[in-house]
């Protein structure tokens, strides 16, 4: 019954806004042209102004007032442009308080954003070549969590007496539950038909050894949502005793260094977009 209502809450979850999954679409595809961008985005000219508002963000350092589409695809190239459809969509269906989680408004959407930008961070610190897709993975990992809050709520006392005997709390909602906010989170995002990559990061980013095969994504993912966590952003009940899998970390060849570095990097860059996010 329980599964039941969890199922309904899924198919229920408001979807992507279409100009975010067709541009998403447009990212890998051979020959996509800025008109075909601009004809997107000039149907939902409350995005498209939300977009430059965050271009001219201080993340991105953009020296010049950023005005138009064009000039933005032009300074930021195609998948970064993307990045910030997504943002600004994600906002809108994330920010907002999570009781079941003890995240008050703005909570969870700094911590998605926190651990979107330390992701990427991180990707920078190693050279992978998908940050792009890494950023959207780290700011939709956590969004599960929408759902099954009410859930965890409801079900708190049992969850409780489970950590209370040492159990992790993704552990203790999965074995009271009887699913965790990660695989809700994996379910909403194939419903909007996002890349399987993406998909998978999600599915898995709070027990990477515990996936079938090695995936450089969910690596980076699971780390970033670990330093975020540790720094105390977007903690709520889930408690500051984390740390990223060793084996993980070892397997991407990140050291302390590594980590402090993108960790102090992390506050400054997700204080520069909330801001800009703010006044979107």
């Amino acid at each position: 019954m329980r599964i039941d209502q969890i199922s309904g809450a899924i198919k229920a979850f408001p979807a992507m806004p279409g100009a975010a999954l067709k541009l998403m679409t447009l990212a890998d595809a051979p020959g996509t042209t800025i008109q075909q961008i601009e004809d997107i985005l000039r149907q939902d000219p409350g995005l498209t102004a939300n977009l430059l508002k965050l271009a001219n963000s201080a993340y991105f350092g953009i020296p010049s007032k950023v005005g138009s589409v064009r000039q933005a695809l032009m300074l930021l190239g195609l998948k970064r442009l993307i990045q910030l459809v997504v943002a600004t969509c994600a906002s809108a269906i994330i920010d907002r308080g999570v009781p079941g989680y003890d995240l008050p408004a703005g909570e969870l959407w700094r911590h998605s954003l926190a651990v979107s930008v330390a992701a990427k961070g991180l990707a920078g610190e190693l050279k992978l070549q998908a940050a792009d897709e890494i950023f959207t993975a780290g700011l939709l990992h956590d969004i599960g969590k929408l759902i099954l809050g009410q859930f965890v709520q409801e079900e708190y006392p049992q969850i409780e007496r489970a950590l209370a005997q040492g159990m992790a709390f993704e552990a203790a909602e999965k074995a009271v539950i009887g699913i965790d906010h990660a695989e809700i989170g994996a379910h909403v995002l194939a419903q909007w038909a996002l890349p399987d990559n993406i998909v998978h990061a999600v599915r898995w980013h709070h027990a990477p050894e515990e996936c079938e095969h090695i995936d450089v994504m969910l690596d980076v993912v699971h780390v970033a949502n670990m330093l975020c966590l540790m720094i105390g952003i977007g903690v709520g009940r889930e408690g500051l005793l984390h740390e990223p899998s060793h084996i993980v970390t070892r397997r991407l060849g990140l050291e302390p260094p590594h980590l402090e570095k993108v960790a102090s990097q992390t506050l400054q860059w997700v204080n520069e977009l909330s801001q800009a996010l703010a006044t979107a």
